[in-house]
């Protein structure tokens, strides 16, 4: 299976910097006078940065989700979906209360960079904790990041399962030939990885 160009060191904390200080814009609160046209110099010198491809931007308070959201696919450069992406997490997705100036102090950064989907016949393809899952029956969609299974311990049916829920589908979905079941790797990384 395909998998994304690996970024290095420099371009994951770039992406990293870039997510908190687009939220941190948004809050009011003050950011780096030239920090978004040094970035926009970086991107420009580093072209993975300006792929297509789709990605998700994931907040964490104290270890516990606080919001995330993401594109499958995009038709933007990668550095322009984490900053939407990051906005969409921070305060337009619906299981949170938008994020506070207070939340943004405590929260921790994961940025998941997707690969290609590749369309599967058989859960057996399927790898807990490196794939990840899209499943799409009519007009119901549902995702989980590779990510996902290994801090659940979940098996291959209980990751497929937990996706289907997700989608709003019955588990009995994953029998139906209308279900379209697609796997994906992700390159993930966090400010976590880099605290010293």
């Amino acid at each position: 299976m395909q998998t994304f160009t690996d970024l290095s060191e420099e371009e994951q904390r770039a992406l990293l910097s870039l997510a908190r200080w687009t939220i941190g814009r948004e809050l009011g609160l003050s950011v780096p006078a030239d920090f978004f046209s040094t970035f926009s110099s970086f991107s420009k010198e580093h072209p993975v940065l300006r792929q297509k491809t789709g990605a998700f931007v994931t907040l964490r308070k104290a270890g516990d989700l606080r919001g995330c959201i993401g594109n499958m696919t995009s038709h933007i450069a990668l550095h322009e979906t984490i900053a939407s992406m990051a906005l969409s997490s921070a305060f337009r997705d619906p299981r949170f209360s938008p994020l506070s100036q207070e939340d943004f102090q405590e929260i921790s950064i994961e940025i998941s960079v997707l690969s290609p989907l590749v369309q599967i016949d058989s859960l057996q393809e399927l790898e807990p904790g490196t794939h990840g899952l899209y499943l799409t029956r009519g007009y119901r969609s549902g995702v989980l990041l590779p990510q996902v299974a290994t801090e659940q311990g979940w098996n291959r049916e209980e990751f497929a399962l937990h996706t289907c829920r997700k989608a709003g589908l019955p588990p009995e979905a994953l029998e139906d030939p209308e279900t379209r079941m697609e796997i994906f790797t992700a390159r993930i990384f966090s400010e976590e990885d880099f605290q010293p």
